[in-house]
């Protein structure tokens, strides 16, 4: 029986998987890349754009006082 195997596509096979795995590293890298820059270099802060408002005064009475 004659082996249908190709030696070719075997002799191929680590270059082309590292070339898929360079391939998925290179768009990841872009992608973190890209958040970080965009959160460095954003146009106004965040916590700027939040208006504090004072908190409400709640009148409590401790239990000491309650008699």
């Amino acid at each position: 029986m004659k082996s249908k195997a190709n030696p070719v596509a075997g002799a191929l096979h680590p270059v082309l998987f590292f070339a898929g795995v360079y391939v998925v590293v290179l768009l990841f890298s872009i992608f973190i890349c890209s958040t970080i820059f965009y959160s460095c270099h954003s146009s106004s802060n965040v916590a700027e754009k939040q208006v504090k408002e004072p908190a409400e005064t709640i009148n409590t009475t401790s239990i000491a006082t309650i008699r």
